[in-house]
This record gives C-alpha cells, sequence and structure tokens, in this order.
C-alpha cells in the first residue's frame, strides 16, 4: 500500500492543480467579460453625444433624456422578460420559447445560480452572462432613438421601448444565439449587425415613416439642413462608440481567449477606418465638400458592416467591407432625403443599411466553408420583416391612441422648454 502512497499523492496534487487552473481560467475570461460590459455600457454616452451633437440645441435635453432613460427602461425590461425569452434552451430549435425556470432562478433563487466553470466552458458567470447580454438590448434601442429625434412624444418613445426591446429583440435574437431555427439553418452573426443593428434599424425606420419629418425638413423638392448644436461633441460621440465597440465585438468571443479576441479586435479597428475612409470619398463625391459629419458616420458604419463576421473575415476583406460599409452609408442618406425619410443622425442608414451589408458579407468573405450567401440573405429577411412588421404595428397602435408626435408649437419652439423646463446650453450672466 506504502508503494502507492506517492502515485495517489501526485494525482491528488494534479487534480488541485487542474482546478487551480480551472478557476484562474474563470476568473480571467470573466474579467474580460465584465470589462467588455463596462465598454458596451459606456456605448450609451456615445450614442447620447452623437445624438445630441446632429441634433438641433433647442432640443438638447430631450434628447438627453431619452439617452438617459432608454438604457433604463431596456436593461430592466431585459431583466423582467426579455433574458429568459432570448435564451429559452430550445429543446428542439423552433421559433418561441420561454425559459420559466430561468425566470424564476433569477428573482426567486440568485443563490442557486452557476457561478462556477461548469458555466459556459469556464468563460463567464451566469450573472455576467445577463449583464453582457442586456447592454445588447439597450444598444437596439437606441439605435431608434436618434431616427426619430425632436419631434416623437417622450411618452410614445418609451412605451415602444419597453414592447421592442422587452420583446420584440429578444425573440429575434432567441432564433441565432439562443439556439433557435436561424441557428439550425447555419444564419451567422457573430456580434449583431442584424440581430442588434439591422433589428434597431428596423425600427427606426418604422418610427421615420410614421412619425414623418421634421417641420421645414423638406420644401419645395429640396432637403433643408439643419445645422446641429455641437459637431465636437458628436465627435466624441463616435470616438466613445468607437471605443465602446472593442467590448461589442471583443466581448462576444465570449472568453478573453488571446488568439481570437485580439484578432477580433484588429478586424473591427480596421474596418471602421476603411469606413471612415469610404464616407470621406463618398461624400466628398457626392457634394463636393470635406464633409466631417459622412467621415464620422462613415467610421460606425464600418463598425456595424464587421460586426457579423468579426471573427471569420481574415484583416483585408475586412477593410474591404468597412470601406463599402462607409460608400453605403452615404449612398442610403442621400436615397433617405430624396424619399423625404428624415433620419436626424443617420441612423437607419448606418445600423440598417450596413447592418444588412455587414451580415450579407460573411457569406462572401468568411473563412468558413458552411457560410452560405443564400442563408444569410434568408435570415435578413426573416429577422428584417419581423422587426420592421413589429415595429411598424407598435408605432401604428400608439399613433392611434396616445400619439406619437409633438404638436407643431412645440416643435417650432423646441422640446426643451416645453417638457423639460430647462434648455441644454444655458450662460448664465452675473449682475
Amino acid at each position: 500500500m506504502d508503494y502507492f502512497a506517492p502515485l495517489l499523492a501526485q494525482d491528488a496534487a494534479a487534480i488541485d492543480l487542474s482546478a487551480e487552473l480551472t478557476q484562474n481560467l474563470l476568473t480571467t475570461n470573466n474579467v474580460w467579460m465584465m470589462l467588455s460590459t463596462a465598454l458596451v455600457f459606456i456605448m450609451h454616452l456615445g450614442f447620447a453625444g452623437v445624438e445630441a451633437g446632429f441634433g438641433q440645441a433647442k432640443n438638447t435635453v430631450n434628447i438627453l433624456f431619452k439617452n438617459t432613460i432608454t438604457p433604463i427602461i431596456g436593461i430592466l425590461s431585459y431583466a423582467v422578460v426579455g433574458f429568459y425569452l432570448m435564451y429559452p434552451g430550445f429543446d428542439l430549435p423552433g421559433w418561441f420559447g420561454f425559459d420559466a425556470a430561468g425566470w424564476s432562478l433569477f428573482w426567486f433563487a440568485p443563490e442557486t445560480a452557476d457561478i462556477t466553470a461548469g458555466y459556459a466552458d469556464a468563460g463567464y458567470t451566469y450573472w455576467t452572462d445577463f449583464l453582457f447580454q442586456a447592454m445588447f438590448a439597450a444598444t437596439a434601442a437606441t439605435i431608434v432613438s436618434g431616427a426619430i429625434a425632436e419631434r416623437v412624444k417622450l411618452g410614445a418613445y418609451l412605451v415602444f421601448t419597453l414592447f421592442y426591446v422587452g420583446l420584440i429583440y429578444p425573440l429575434i435574437g432567441s432564433w441565432k444565439w439562443g439556439g433557435g431555427a436561424l441557428d439550425e439553418m447555419g444564419f451567422y452573426d457573430f456580434a449583431g449587425s442584424t440581430l442588434v443593428h439591422s433589428v434597431g434599424g428596423w425600427g427606426a425606420l418604422a418610427g421615420v415613416i410614421l412619425v414623418g419629418p421634421r417641420i421645414g425638413k423638406y420644401v419645395n423638392g429640396k432637403t433643408v439642413e439643419k445645422p446641429g448644436s455641437s459637431v465636437p461633441l458628436a465627435v466624441i460621440g463616435v470616438f466613445m462608440l468607437w471605443l465602446g465597440w472593442f467590448g461589442f465585438n471583443g466581448g462576444s468571443v465570449l472568453s478573453a481567449d488571446p488568439g481570437l479576441v485580439s484578432f477580433v479586435l484588429v478586424t473591427t479597428c480596421l474596418a471602421a477606418c476603411a469606413g471612415g475612409l469610404g464616407g470621406f470619398l463618398a461624400a466628398y463625391f457626392a457634394f463636393k465638400r470635406l464633409d466631417l459629419g459622412m467621415v464620422l458616420n462613415g467610421i460606425l458604419a464600418g463598425l456595424v458592416s464587421i460586426t457579423a463576421g468579426a471573427d471569420v473575415i481574415n484583416p483585408g476583406p475586412a477593410v474591404l467591407v468597412g470601406f463599402i460599409g462607409g460608400i453605403l452609408v452615404v449612398i442610403s442618406a442621400v436615397l433617405l432625403d430624396r424619399a423625404k425619410l428624415d433620419d436626424v443622425v443617420g441612423a437607419v442608414s448606418v445600423h440598417l443599411t450596413c447592418g444588412v451589408w455587414g451580415t450579407l458579407a460573411v457569406g462572401i468573405f468568411s473563412t468558413n466553408p458552411d457560410h452560405s450567401f443564400f442563408t444569410q440573405l434568408i435570415g435578413v429577411a426573416i429577422c428584417g420583416i419581423t422587426a420592421f412588421a413589429a415595429a411598424f404595428i407598435i408605432f401604428f397602435v400608439l399613433k392611434s391612441t396616445m400619439g406619437i408626435r409633438v404638436s407643431e408649437e412645440h416643435e417650432r419652439n423646441g422640446l426643451d422648454s416645453h417638457e423639460h423646463g430647462i434648455r441644454g446650453y444655458t450662460i448664465v450672466y452675473d449682475e
């Protein structure tokens, strides 16, 4: 028996070392996921800066109020219902499911939540899983805010956000990320070009159509420019979003895998640069001026475009994907104005147009031979029809009941004074 004692001791030591390494791996992965969560959260500050910067000064407080309340509603509604609708644990891939057991665990038995290495292949804990996904949900809602700014009723917007983020976004997300029918079909969307950005973009398009353009935006067949309140604020907002995207895409690796995370960050950054360049050149060709706004939206276009395939598209093609996205955002903005669809910040062009392009680009440039352009197209169509129809119905019901547009007087004078009682830019002189 003594003969085997050293061997048994070695086995025990090996088991202890393995357990320690696994725990260290969980800690490392979870720290990265929590940092990524924080980076995605800070994107709300970026959205607020872009929207307030591109919006008129008389509506600044209203815009900032919406961008403050949106993540509050988004995260709470995701905690109440969205998380369990998005990740129902389909027994068989399908189109609808709800994890009642998960809901009960979250609210009534949190002490039983899995925070061990047995959850998510030691990538993160249950609580980190929820919080990271909640940030994505709130981001989808923010996209709608910018498109319909300066004339939408605050109450109607908040009701729309509650239903769209609480029900529609997680339902569509479950079809891929929750193991549903689109996942079974082979549809691929790494970090949400479709599931986050174009879903938000379709909601924005429905809102723009039903709310209508701002007063004086389209006169005698011409588009009237409405200068934003702060170009520096818009620039700061875009760079905050660019920073946040390192968590948005990098965190979507769902671990701190050094090789894959660094690869994703490289393709993400290259696409952003190429998108800015594409927006710059396309805008110069179209408007014969050095258009900073289109460079900024070009950067965001490149980021949205690469989001679906940041882990499966090599750096060279990633540059092309971003560059094309930057061009498309200019073309889309011009076409929307010609159709008299007033989008204050270009949200539809950035998130919808480039979200669709980026998802289809996976079928063209992916290094995975299983990714099919046709499958990507089918997935985009299914998600798009569902998101647009749902958003249109919600806005239409709100328009028919409580109304979705402020009065002409309030719109002309600005929403800040009428709805909030303060202005965004106030200089007080001592007498």
